[in-house]
């Protein structure tokens, strides 16, 4: 194919610009649809202007001198870069390189114009991104990263940011050549739920969030970490998790802390109800032993000495049946002071003592109350039992204060699981802002006790009205005590 054939589809199909132009004078001679598109010329337009006119600062003396001395059809080995000036005054940047032939007549160059203001912009976006990136990544707490699993199971960190040595003891660059060097940080008992963890993130492509510890050699210390990033698969089938570390061994030594401070608590709430417990159980049986013996001896004795008084002196008769009536009150008195401090039914087992207790609601309040239990018989251990009771207790007078309940409804349960109370009532239930309030002690008691229990009290209201009370101690509590 001649010259003539191919030159004008070169002209026609290349996205540059392309000018041929006359050596001496810089006319341009000829346009491509480029360049009269970027200029917004026709190329009529611009046969009739100089190569200056649209590349101001590309002038005869310059053209001149970035041309090769005794170069012939010969590239110049660099190029320039210059604005170039559209038909509506606007500029954009382009990069120029200038060709020459010497056999033509006249003399012509060919000029290759490439616009670069996009790219320059791109670049220029670029670098702010980065500009960003990295300022954020500076002021972020932790360090940052990039970490791939590849199908057959190995990773490799593409990004780590400047705090990898202060969090991990270990330089950035030597991560990344060992990737498995962050494992080998990790202790023995935390590694299995490391890997389970990153396997469910990379399964479902959620989130992944780790918490372990790990073992900086160079300090001899132990650090609590946190990991959350991002999954993304790739299209060779790797995964790849964009995400950051973080140092949290101080909260969580706070929060160990504060876990072992609450446990203290509940074993120093449990030896204080114990020790009620005992200390109400030894006055009760003051009460009934030595108060009621006594009681009853001097009604013993009141009795002979009434039978002996003169017929005559019923002055006397009424003192002493009055005095009789008054010790009978104080034994009454002497005995349910007694059984509100530990009934006695409790050494009957927890099922006789939670049925009596409905039963003596039932009597004080007129509010009708049925029992059941799976058992007639559940064997606990003596704290154990008064425990449950006592939540029983408050469960029935919370209702009796606050329910407005016209009945109630208790179930006792023995299981494998372990045992489960459930108190029920038709009352006017329990909001959840009432639990919350800052004196609400009663449920917060029942919670308690359940508790040091190992068991937990859950309190919900049904659909159509009332409160239901849970009350669940697991068999291994229940086992812990003979």
């Amino acid at each position: 194919m001649a010259s003539a054939d191919w030159l004008p589809i070169i002209m026609q199909g290349s996205f540059n610009e392309i000018y041929v132009v006359d050596k001496e004078s810089l006319r341009i001679l000829h346009a491509n649809e480029a360049a009269c598109n970027n200029l917004q010329y026709s190329e009529q337009a611009l046969n009739k202007l100089l190569l200056t006119d649209v590349t101001p600062a590309l002038t005869t003396k310059a053209v001149s001198e970035i041309l090769p001395a005794a170069t012939i059809n010969q590239a110049i080995s660099n190029s320039i870069e210059t604005p170039l000036v559209r038909a509506d005054g606007s500029r954009y940047q382009a990069e120029v390189r200038l060709f020459q032939s010497q056999t033509s007549t006249p003399p012509t160059l060919i000029a290759i114009i490439k616009d670069v203001s996009t790219q320059r912009q791109t670049a220029e976006e670029l670098d702010q991104s980065k500009s960003r990136f990295s300022a954020i990544v500076s002021n972020t707490p932790g360090l940052v990263y990039q970490f791939i699993r590849m199908p057959d199971g190995s990773t490799r960190f593409d990004y780590l940011s400047e705090g990898c040595h202060a969090l991990l003891g270990i330089a950035a660059e030597k991560l990344r050549t060992h990737p498995a060097l962050f494992v080998d940080l990790i202790l023995p008992e935390d590694q299995p739920y490391y890997e389970e963890s990153m396997s469910i993130s990379a399964k479902e492509q959620k989130s992944w969030n780790w918490e372990g510890r790990i073992w900086i050699d160079e300090w001899k210390d132990i650090k609590w970490i946190n990991l959350r990033a991002t999954p993304k698969k790739l299209a060779d089938g790797s995964v790849q998790w964009d995400g950051i570390m973080t140092n949290i061994t101080q909260s969580k030594l706070e929060e160990i802390e504060i876990k072992q401070s609450r446990m203290r608590l509940s074993e120093l709430s449990a030896h204080i109800e114990h020790v009620k417990e005992q200390e109400q159980t030894r006055i009760a049986r003051e009460i009934h032993d030595d108060l009621g013996g006594n009681l009853t001896a001097i009604k013993m004795a009141l009795t002979l000495l009434s039978k002996r008084l003169p017929l005559e002196q019923k002055e006397l008769a009424e003192k002493a049946a009055y005095v009789d009536l008054l010790v009978d009150r104080t034994i009454e008195s002497a005995h349910r002071i007694a059984s509100d401090l530990r009934p006695s039914i409790l050494d009957f087992g927890i099922v006789a003592a939670i049925e009596w207790q409905t039963e003596e609601f039932q009597k004080q309040t007129g509010i009708p109350c049925q029992f059941s239990s799976t058992l007639r018989e559940i064997n606990l251990h003596t704290d154990q039992a008064t425990a449950i009771f006592r939540i029983f207790q408050e469960a029935l007078t919370n209702i009796a204060k606050h329910a407005d309940a016209t009945q109630v409804s208790v179930k006792l349960a023995k299981t494998d699981e372990g045992l489960n109370l459930k108190i029920i009532d038709n009352g006017r239930g329990i909001a959840a802002t009432d639990r919350l309030k800052p004196h609400s002690f009663g449920i917060r008691g029942m919670a308690e006790r359940a508790s040091t229990l190992g068991g937990q009290l859950n309190v919900s209201t049904p659909e159509g009205g009332g409160a239901v009370i849970t009350i669940k101690i697991p068999q291994p509590a229940l086992a812990q005590k003979p």
